[in-house]
């Protein structure tokens, strides 16, 4: 192979600017300190730092078929790191002689900024913005934010796609940890488009928190983890609150119950869950409060035990448990004031819950049969249901997602006969949640958990119903 020398990648300033005026697809990436990249850069660069992470995270990701040009003060560093991600396999050139050749016009300004998740979220529906998910296609079939459009990171230099992002609102790119969406605000400032990076991408997004309040007397405060429809309640009486399915970050249960002017007094949770780590022992070691956990899983560590038929008192309120495995062995539902009834992942709004998490899907549905039509659709029609979860296709009604026993009696599944049911919820294959074995054994506490791991391992969306039967 023959040994590559820098000059065979050197472009001249008069070479660039005929590229750029031809409108060739190309990234600039200006090396210089921040500052001076700020007092005045060529139109279309982007200021870039390479360093450890750029070359772990930032490199990989860029298209091989894409020119870059990077450009510094006087070409030394520029071509220096021109061989080494040639080294990388990508195409790398350097502008010869650096910024002081460059006699054109310069912009002043910053480089492109990123958006919070939490900010985002607030601005779902605004019509504004525009929402660029650069994934593959298929990732972002499987799971997207709602309302977002999706051109794939190496399709995204192609005139014909780029024609496709609306010069008059606010672009958002958006990727799994926003080092994809990175580079692809690289490519719409080379065409005069200026983006934002949804910072920490989809595993920022998928721990943001809203909550709104849903019922009164006693209250009930839904969370919801927006971006994966996972649901947890906190119900208050008296100034007392119950925490039932506490979300990461915990943080958020106490400003929530601060504003309440109430004090968490219980933390519980349904079961084991498989899609999402569990807050409960850290919502437990923040506020001092008793965690409560099914006395019919199995557990590696300890914690207050509740059992079929056990009752909680808080305020002036009672808190029944109702033993409804089927989804997990030790699955519990919680009424309250026989009003309101927390069903975990067995109810759902639109379905109910899987049996085959644990691997004994027709004995497990077998107790999901007799738990739903024995026990909880035996409740009042009127009682309220709440979930730990809904599916995207779910809307809200004021932002609350909830049904009651006699909606939830209208799913076409629960028509059937037992021997049906078993049979049709067996035969339904649907993809299992992501790292939803080691969710699991973090929850059951058989292996420590580091809570920056927790994006990461709740990326993706929920997964534990049976949707569309």
């Amino acid at each position: 192979m023959a040994e590559l020398h820098s000059k065979e990648f050197e472009i001249t300033a008069d070479e660039l600017y005929d590229s750029l005026q031809n409108k060739e697809p190309l990234l600039l990436f200006d090396l210089r300190l921040q500052d001076t990249y700020k007092d005045g850069h060529i139109s279309g660069s982007v200021h870039a730092v390479c360093d450890t992470r750029t070359k772990e995270t930032l490199m990989p990701k860029i298209p091989k078929n894409v020119k870059l040009v990077l450009i510094d003060g006087d070409g030394e560093m520029a071509e220096e790191t021109t061989m080494m991600m040639r080294s990388f396999g990508l195409n790398a050139n350097y502008l010869k002689g650096g910024m002081k050749n460059w006699t054109k016009e310069l912009i002043r300004g910053s480089p492109p900024t990123a958006i919070n998740p939490n900010n985002l979220s607030k601005r779902l529906h605004d019509s504004n913005l525009y929402m660029l998910d650069v994934r593959d296609s298929d990732e972002f079939s499987d799971y997207n934010i709602p309302g977002s459009k999706n051109i794939p990171l190496s399709d995204l230099f192609k005139p014909e796609n780029m024609s496709k992002i609306p010069q008059d609102k606010e672009i958002v790119t958006i990727c799994p940890h926003g080092n994809m969406a990175t580079i692809a605000t690289f490519a719409l400032a080379r065409n005069g488009i200026k983006s934002r990076v949804l910072e920490d991408g989809l595993a920022g997004w998928s721990q943001v928190l809203n909550s709104v309040n849903a019922e009164k007397n006693p209250t009930v405060i839904q969370v919801e983890k927006v971006g994966k429809g996972c649901l947890s309640h906190i119900v208050i009486s008296q100034k007392s609150a119950i925490v039932i399915d506490p979300l990461y970050p915990a943080e958020k249960y106490l400003e929530i119950v601060k504003l309440e002017g109430a004090k968490i007094t219980h933390i519980i949770d349904t079961h084991q869950h498989a899609d999402h780590v569990s807050a409960a022992q850290q919502l437990a070691n923040l506020t001092g409060s008793p965690m409560y956990e099914s006395k019919l899983e199995v557990w590696d560590r300890s914690a207050n035990f509740l059992d079929d038929g056990q009752e909680i008192m808080f305020g002036n309120s009672k808190l029944r448990v109702i033993h409804t495995p089927g989804h997990t062995p030790g699955s519990l539902s919680y009424v309250v004031d026989e009003k309101y009834v927390f069903t975990g992942d067995i109810l759902f709004i639109e379905s109910i819950g899987r049996p085959d998490l644990r691997d004994k899907a027709e004995e497990f549905a077998a107790q999901l049969y007799d738990s739903l039509h024995n026990k909880l659709l035996k409740l009042p029609l009127d009682t309220i249901v709440f979930p730990t979860h809904h599916g995207s296709s779910v809307t809200s009604t004021n932002g609350v997602f909830s049904t009651t026993i006699a909606k939830t009696k209208e799913h076409d599944i629960l028509n059937l006969s037992e021997a049906d049911f078993i049979k049709q919820v067996v035969g339904v294959t649907v993809p299992r949640p992501m790292n939803y074995q080691k969710i699991i054994q973090i929850n059951k506490g058989s292996i420590p958990l580091n809570p920056s791991d927790v994006p990461d391992l709740e990326l993706g969306p929920n997964r534990c119903s049976i949707a569309g039967v």
